[in-house]
């Protein structure tokens, strides 16, 4: 199974956030040259998370991102189920729809295997993520030096 680009931004940014010091503001366009990844990239998922309650944003002088408390205990398995949907691994009732759904033993076995994927990321909490060595490597991350042609 294979995460899409968008989860990817999302997990690695509460990674970042969940490291912040409470006093410290952090801004999604820090977050983005930190991550190395495009502002409007990074802003899209910041507004994902800020719905699902993970990140408040406040705005203003001294504003910036913070991971709630939510954040800080969400399970890595529900976030990464509520980023990516429901979907399974195959497209079966793809458009043309395919052959075997009907009789297809793979579906069930890719739809098992992707629960088993989840099962594992459920009971890691966010704050396990960032335990050493991580945490300790995101702090050191800032924006990248311009790329010379």
């Amino acid at each position: 199974m294979r995460l899409t680009k968008f989860t990817d931004l999302a997990l690695r940014a509460v990674m970042r956030l969940a490291v912040t010091a409470p006093e410290e503001s952090v801004t999604t366009r820090e977050v983005a040259e930190s991550m190395d990844v495009p502002y409007a990239h990074m802003a899209k998922v910041v507004t994902r998370l800020q719905h699902l309650g993970v990140v408040e944003a406040r705005r203003g002088r001294g504003g910036g991102l913070a991971l709630t408390e939510l954040g800080h205990r969400s399970s890595v398995g529900w976030l990464v189920r509520t980023l990516e949907g429901e979907e399974e691994v195959v497209a079966c009732e793809g458009d043309p729809p395919c052959p075997l759904r009907t009789a297809c033993r793979l579906r069930g076995a890719l739809r098992e295997a992707q629960e088993a994927f989840y099962r594992v990321l459920d009971p890691l909490t966010v704050a396990e993520l960032v335990e050493s060595p991580t945490g300790p490597l995101l702090l050191t991350l800032g924006p990248r030096p311009a790329r010379s042609s």
